[in-house]
């Protein structure tokens, strides 16, 4: 029996799907459906009327004001959730790849596979769709292995995390969509100024809580002083992981209170109270360059592990060109 592919553009038009994957879930198709900027897709492949595997996709759309112009890309992360180990899962990757190209690279300029668990998943199919690779980075805590999130901190890490709770900062879980607002305000603030990687609409984070937070899929963390959130950070959880998606805080208004620390240090001691086995950090930069990000998390005792991004750009000319250059 041939191999069927559905693609879904609506949420109420998915019907019930196995899984455990969030990055690949329905609710987390439909919180990417509830944001403005955001337009999802989710490919769904069955075999004798049998669903064997799904590759959730995120099109997002953004302004830059320098130069001024709309920015429209594709991000997976992963490969995609497959339900049959004894199916060939790089013959059904390659069809959900290519249906997924065609689709996406209407309305998108570019196509990122991100947050690979094995690299060297998809390689030829990758290639045969004419994606190319870039080397990366990742960094992941290990938290299975140690008694408490601290024990491979640096001292420093520690001493400034005693002092940011001594100095009067708080560290809980948010709830209420005020709290949530105000900390994605903040957030949106500090990213903006460090002219960072995409950062959505504050609609993301409510809905965050509406559809995953309740399921146990999400968290949004909040660091306050003096009833003021300062800082702050969310994590997604997905299978025996969490992952640290976005965090920050006002360090040089409340330095004395460490907000971006305790954010970062209240993710990784929830996740290690939780028995997740590891933490990791979803974006620490390129491996050829200094990354402030980066060098600031492997403090809390993380370990950096080569992997690679796939790229895939709409004008093949351009994309030719760079799958010659770096081949």
């Amino acid at each position: 029996m041939p191999l069927k592919l559905t693609t879904y553009y609506r949420g109420n038009e998915i019907p019930d799907l196995p899984g455990t994957n969030t990055f690949h879930s329905t609710e987390l198709f439909h919180t990417f459906e509830a944001t403005p900027g955001y337009t999802p897709l989710l490919i769904v492949a069955s075999e004798n009327g049998r669903p064997v595997a799904k590759l959730l996709a995120a099109l997002q759309k953004s302004f830059r004001f320098f130069p001024p112009m709309i920015v429209k890309r594709c991000e997976v992360y992963g490969t995609g959730e497959y339900f049959d180990d004894s199916a060939d899962k790089e013959a059904i990757f390659s069809d959900m790849l290519q249906r997924l190209t065609d689709e996406a690279m209407r309305d998108s300029f570019l196509i990122e596979f991100r947050n690979l668990e094995n690299p060297m998943f998809g390689y030829k199919s990758f290639r045969q769709n004419q994606y190319f690779a870039i080397n990366w980075l990742r960094v992941r805590n290990s938290l299975h292995s140690v008694e408490r999130a601290e024990d491979r901190f640096s001292p420093s890490r520690i001493r400034q995390v005693k002092k940011g709770l001594k100095n009067g900062a708080c560290v809980q879980e948010a709830h209420t969509a005020e709290e949530i607002n105000r900390f994605a305000h903040m957030l949106h603030i500090i990213y903006s100024a460090k002219i960072r990687r995409y950062f959505p609409d504050f609609h993301f984070f409510l809905r965050l809580e509406e559809r995953m937070m309740k399921t146990g899929q999400s968290k949004i963390f909040i660091v306050t002083y003096k009833d003021k959130i300062i800082g702050g950070s969310v994590c997604l959880y997905s299978g025996s992981n969490a992952f640290l998606w976005f965090s920050g805080g006002m360090r040089k208004t409340y330095a004395l209170q460490y907000p971006g620390i305790l954010a970062v240090w209240k993710a990784l001691d929830d996740a290690k109270k939780r028995g997740y086995r590891h933490l990791e950090f979803m974006d620490v930069g390129l491996p050829f360059r200094r990354h402030g990000y980066r060098e600031f998390v492997l403090r809390f005792g993380g370990r950096q592990v080569s992997t690679r991004r796939w790229f895939r750009l709409r004008w093949n000319w351009l994309n030719n060109l760079i799958n010659k250059l770096i081949s």
